[in-house]
Formats: structure tokens, C-alpha cells, sequence
């Protein structure tokens, strides 16, 4: 990854970044342990199997944190902020998936420097795993 300058002047409607990654046991194993979530369902094989998913799941807010990377690529330098991100987990995530998330600008608020984006996250068969919206403040040189 690499992060260029991109001033808010340059951004437009539709502007859009991806980032992928494959969930590995360890990146569930290692959320656990930041976030301090150890739930059976992501922690537990023995029990997850006797849930609805029949396997263990990922956490949802580690697959929710992969927006945070593609809005870091969005943005750029100067950098910014999250000011707020609404999330809508459509399916479970599971150990072995290739996730790909995306952002795309849908508004452009000039006057507080913030830009509305659509995100989502999809796993390796196109399917939406998490859909939303958020907002960002864009930094001026």
C-alpha cells in the first residue's frame, strides 16, 4: 500500500478505492485478543459447530475494520478522519474467505471539507458481507 497527495480539491463523485485480504485463523485469534471478544462463535470450534453457521465466524468488526484501510487509501495525504460509519452485516465471514472493500464518494461537502462515501464489503464470490455509509473529514495542507 502506498499513500500519494490527494488534496479534497481533487476528489470527485464516484472516486473509489478497494482493499482485499484473506481472514485467517490467526487474524480472528489476534482481534480477540485487541478487542477483548472471545466469543465461542469466533473462538470456539466445538461450539460453533452447533450454531447456525456450523463453523466458527469471524468477528464483525474485524471485517469492519478492513474499511478502515480502504478509506486510509481514499484519502490519502493529507490524511483525515472517520467522523461516522453505519454498518449492515449481511453475511457471516468465515476462516479461508478473500475479502474486498470498498469505498466510494457520494458527496462532496466542500465548505467542512467532508466527503460522503458508500462502503462495502464483499467476500471471493462477489456476495456483500457488510454494506454502509460514512463520512470523513478530508485535513488541508
Amino acid at each position: 500500500m502506498s499513500y500519494g497527495e490527494k488534496p479534497f480539491e481533487d476528489f470527485r463523485i464516484g472516486d473509489a478505492t478497494s482493499f482485499s485480504k484473506t481472514i485467517t485463523d490467526a487474524d480472528i485469534l489476534l482481534f480477540a485478543g485487541v478487542s477483548g471478544d472471545n466469543y465461542p462463535l469466533h473462538m470456539d470450534a466445538e461450539y460453533a459447530k452447533t450454531t447456525r453457521f456450523g463453523q466458527r465466524a469471524a468477528h464483525g468488526m474485524l471485517t469492519a475494520s478492513l474499511l478502515s484501510t480502504v478509506v486510509g487509501l481514499l484519502l490519502q495525504r493529507p490524511g483525515g478522519i472517520y467522523v461516522e460509519q453505519s454498518l449492515r452485516f449481511k453475511r457471516p465471514v468465515f476462516i479461508g474467505d478473500t475479502l474486498t472493500a470498498t469505498a466510494e464518494v457520494t458527496e462532496l461537502i466542500p465548505e467542512r471539507r467532508r466527503i460522503r462515501i458508500e462502503t462495502r464489503v464483499e467476500n471471493q464470490r462477489g456476495e456483500a458481507v457488510l454494506d454502509g455509509a460514512g463520512l470523513i473529514q478530508k485535513d488541508e495542507r
